[in-house]
């Protein structure tokens, strides 16, 4: 399974650590991610998403997956989070 945050897209990073000797060996930055459990009572299910800490941040601030979802980017966005908003979207007439 990818390193990959399911509503904001956020993937590793790559680059070089730079010793001060000027060597360069590569290295990556992995993105902060937890599995984490939302009730959508909307659909009345659990869904099971593997977030980031900064997406988990933006769904408390907002108020719910369903919000966030609605609000981020249908680029970045899983294909799971995907099917997600078009049943919210059919579910409330939009």
């Amino acid at each position: 399974m990818s390193r990959l945050c399911e509503l904001t897209g956020i993937r590793p990073l790559t680059g070089n650590t730079v010793s001060h000797a000027n060597n360069k060996t590569k290295m990556r930055q992995l993105p902060n991610l937890k599995y984490k459990k939302y009730f959508i009572p909307e659909l009345d299910k659990n869904v099971s998403l593997r977030l980031s800490t900064r997406a988990i941040r933006t769904i408390d601030k907002l108020g719910g997956v369903s919000k966030a979802v609605f609000k981020a980017s249908e680029k970045k966005i899983s294909g799971r989070l995907l099917k997600l908003k078009k049943q919210l979207e059919k579910k409330k007439g939009v």
